[in-house]
């Protein structure tokens, strides 16, 4: 078999959930992948963008409202033969030993029992947990449990192994170590397995590992990019070609999108979607503020390189971005080819005190939240200054899910209250003034 053999296709595929009103909620649409032997496919996105959806669907635990899902050329219709997963929370039998929770996936192959305990053993002398046979998960350090859920999924010789985010549950050394000891033992051909699709949010971990990177965007989560790693092994993560890579995809993943009048997947025929039905990032202002003066201050003096500053705040891709893009869009920095620069308003709001600064909060807030200023508008009108919640909700529902309506309401609240513009009285279930609680 050669190294271009294709051992698992996804064609057009596209996942989408029914509402109780409304379009369908599309998590995944569209979605081409092509999974060969030899190499590590790398899933680089959000929380959120569908990436462990699509995990599911390659494992065939769950069936795509559309497209085509091939296994060596025929389709999928159940779970897939010579299919492996690493999940994020080790998922681990408490009550089974270290040899037990290993010897389980065996056991519901129905492997004959000898055959199964020779495997088992060289599962664990070969992910490093020799002597701890007889040891409960509880007895375990979060690194050792995370190679019991390696080898659990080793000891079947899988064809394909799927790593859900399987190193962002542990520190970082940890991570390190475990990461490292999976590469070893991949470029010297010791596992089990043809070939690897895993799911990061970590850009230097994808980089680091992975031989193609399908760049994931969200609502409704699709490849935005295809990124081919021809950096050979062992990759260092100081070297130039390295870094010209990592700060290639923060570009990528931080370059504004433009809109257009088509509107999005999702939206009601016929009805296009108001401006300020777009979602919004729960950010909490504190987050902002943070950012903002960090950004002012030395050595930044009010532009960051943004690898730089995600590895100086120790921030990953769902850590950093959201409060960089939020300030873009509030218009307090500008974010462009993986750089964040402080608008002159950001430097303003960084040297103010807390009064000066919540009015020009709320002053941007107006200006550059449609919703904040749909919200106000609705006040401004009524003598009483107070308007009911639901609508809102109910509005927002038409071209998102309930998940992300609630979050962008919440989103526009919390910056709402902090600018002192208006609140959320969830007992009365209105929107109302600061000033007629």
């Amino acid at each position: 078999m050669t190294q271009t053999t294709a051992l698992f296709e996804l064609h057009g595929v596209r996942q989408a959930y029914r509402k109780p009103s409304g379009p369908p909620y599309v998590v995944l649409d569209g979605v081409d992948l092509t999974l060969r032997d030899g190499e590590i496919v790398g899933l680089l996105g959000r929380s959120g963008s569908g990436k462990s959806t699509l995990l599911r669907i390659v494992a065939g635990l769950a069936q795509p409202t559309s497209g085509r899902v091939l296994h060596h050329g025929a389709p999928v219709a159940g779970p897939t033969d010579g299919v492996a997963m690493v999940f994020q929370s080790f998922a681990l039998f408490p009550w089974l030993t270290v040899e037990e929770n290993v010897l389980a996936g065996l056991k519901a192959l129905r492997v004959p029992r000898d055959e199964a305990a020779a495997r088992a053993e060289e599962a664990i002398d070969l992910i490093g947990l020799s002597g701890f046979e007889s040891a409960y998960p509880k007895e375990l350090s979060g690194g050792m449990r995370q190679r019991v859920g390696f080898a659990r999924a080793l000891v079947v010789h899988p064809e394909i192994l799927l790593m859900d985010e399987p190193f962002s549950a542990l520190d970082v050394l940890t991570a390190e170590t475990l990461r490292t000891d999976l590469l070893d033992l991949w470029m010297e051909r010791k596992l089990p397995t043809r070939s690897i699709l895993m799911v990061t949010h970590n850009i230097e971990e994808a980089v680091l590992m992975c031989d193609r990177i399908l760049v994931f965007a969200s609502n409704p989560g699709r490849v935005a990019a295809e990124i081919r790693v021809d950096i050979p092994h062992p990759r260092n993560r100081l070297a130039p070609d390295f870094r010209d890579l990592v700060d290639d995809i923060y570009g990528r993943m931080t370059a504004r999108k433009p809109l257009t009048a088509a509107g999005t997947p999702g939206t009601p025929a016929g009805r296009p979607r108001p401006v300020y039905a777009e979602p919004l990032q729960q950010v909490s202002t504190n987050r902002l503020s943070g950012l903002m003066e960090t950004l002012a201050a030395p050595p930044y003096q009010g532009r960051a390189d943004l690898p730089h500053l995600a590895a100086a705040l120790r921030h990953e891709i769902d850590d950093l971005f959201p409060i960089a893009e939020t300030l873009q869009m509030l218009g307090f920095a500008e974010v462009a080819e993986g750089d964040i620069r402080l608008t002159e308003p950001g430097h303003l709001f960084a040297e103010a005190g807390t009064d000066d600064r919540k009015a020009l909060f709320a002053e941007h807030l107006v200006h550059f939240v449609p919703l904040a200023a749909h919200i106000d508008a609705a006040l401004a009108e009524r003598p009483d200054h107070r308007v009911p919640y639901a609508p809102f909700a109910r509005e927002l529902g038409a071209f998102m899910s309930e998940d992300y309506a609630e979050e962008t309401l919440n989103a526009v609240t919390s910056w709402a209250r902090y600018a002192e513009l208006f609140t959320h009285d969830t007992e009365a279930g209105v929107f109302c003034r600061e000033e007629a609680e």
